[in-house]
C-alpha cells in the first residue's frame, strides 16, 4: 500500500508581458502566509495585558507593524544566506548569479532564524525594547510560517524522505525521487518528511507554545517562551532528520547517509541536526540559568 503524490501546480498562476513571465507560486504564497499569521498573532498577543507582566507588553500593536520590516528582511536574507552558506557554498560560489534566484526555492530555516534573532537585536536596541520579552513574543508567532513553508516544500516536490515499505509510504514524481537501493521491491515509496515537519515544527510546537502562553502565563517569566521554542523546534528537527532524505551534496559512496558528523557507517549527524543541537543546547541552559536566577531572588 502506498500514497500517489498530489498533482498539485506549484505555480498557482503565471502570464507573460512581452519577454518577461511573471508566476505566483505556493512557495512564495506560504511566505506570505506565514508572515501574516505572525503579524496578526502578534498583535493579538500585544492587546491581552493580563498575559504579561506589570511592566506590560514589551510593544504596542502600531509597533507590531514597524517590527515586521525587520523580520521580514532578517527571513528572507537570512535564510537565503543561510542555505547558501550551510548547504551549497561550492555551487553559489562557481555560480554567483543564482543565489538572487530565490523563487528556484533553496531557503534555510537556520539562515532565516538567524536573520530575525539579528533584526530582533538591533530592533530592541533601536527602540530600546526588552529584547526577552520581544523574543518571547516573535517565538510564539514563528510556528505557523514553519508549518506552511513544509507544506509548500511538499506542493513542490522537495525534501522528501528516505525510502520507506511503511503503509503510508508516498511516490514521489520526481525522477531523482524514484532511485531507491538496488535491492528494492516494487515502486520506490518514500517518507513524506515535509508532512512531519508540517506536523511537527508546525502544528504541534505551536499548540505546545499556545498552551505555555495563554493557559500557563509564561510570558509572565521572560524568556522562558523562546526557550521552550528552541528546545521544541531543535529536537522536532533533529528527529525527523532520521527520515528525511540526505542532502545529495553531502552524499557519496563512503557516506551514503550524508552525515556531515560521521562516528561509523551507519551513525552520525546530518547538517540539520548539527545546526539543531546549538538551539536545543541554549534552550535548555538558558532555562536552567533562569530557573537559578528566580530561586535565588526567592531566597
Amino acid at each position: 500500500m502506498s500514497f500517489s503524490f498530489p498533482q498539485i501546480d506549484p505555480v498557482i498562476f503565471s502570464f507573460s508581458v512581452g519577454q518577461l513571465e511573471f508566476a505566483l507560486r505556493w512557495y512564495a504564497v506560504s511566505y506570505i502566509a506565514g508572515i501574516l499569521a505572525a503579524w496578526k498573532l502578534m498583535q493579538f498577543l500585544v492587546k491581552r495585558d493580563n498575559l504579561w507582566s506589570k511592566k506590560g507588553p514589551p510593544l504596542s500593536s502600531l509597533e507590531v507593524d514597524d517590527l515586521m520590516t525587520y523580520l521580514i528582511l532578517g527571513i528572507i536574507l537570512g535564510g537565503r544566506i543561510g542555505y547558501v552558506f550551510f548547504y551549497q557554498p561550492g555551487y553559489y560560489l562557481q555560480n554567483p548569479a543564482h543565489i538572487f534566484k530565490i523563487w528556484q526555492g533553496g531557503m534555510s530555516f537556520h539562515g532565516g532564524f538567524l536573520g530575525v534573532v539579528i533584526g530582533t537585536v538591533f530592533y530592541s536596541y533601536k527602540r530600546k525594547i526588552d529584547l526577552w520579552s520581544l523574543g518571547d513574543l516573535i517565538a510564539v508567532a514563528s510556528p505557523p510560517g514553519l508549518l506552511f513553508g513544509r507544506l509548500a516544500n511538499f506542493i513542490n516536490g522537495e525534501l522528501w524522505g528516505k525510502p520507506t515499505t511503511s503503509k503510508w509510504g508516498m511516490v514521489f514524481p520526481v525522477k531523482n525521487a524514484q532511485e531507491c537501493p538496488e535491492n528494492w521491491i516494487g515502486v520506490c515509496t518514500r517518507h513524506p518528511s515535509q508532512l512531519y515537519e508540517a506536523a511537527m515544527e508546525g502544528l504541534a510546537l505551536w499548540v505546545i507554545m499556545l498552551t505555555f502562553v495563554l493557559i500557563f502565563n509564561s510570558f509572565k517569566r521572560r524568556g522562558e517562551t523562546i526557550c521552550i521554542f528552541l528546545i521544541g523546534y531543535g529536537i522536532s528537527r533533529g528527529i525527523i532528520e532520521i527520515f528525511r532524505e540526505p542532502d545529495a551534496q553531502f552524499v557519496n559512496a563512503l557516506n551514503p547517509n550524508g552525515y556531515i558528523i560521521l562516528f561509523n557507517e551507519t551513525i552520525g549527524l546530518s547538517m540539520g541536526q548539527i545546526l539543531c543541537l546549538p538551539m536545543v543546547i541554549i534552550g535548555i541552559s538558558s532555562m536552567i540559568i533562569r530557573h537559578m536566577l528566580v530561586m535565588k531572588s526567592n531566597s
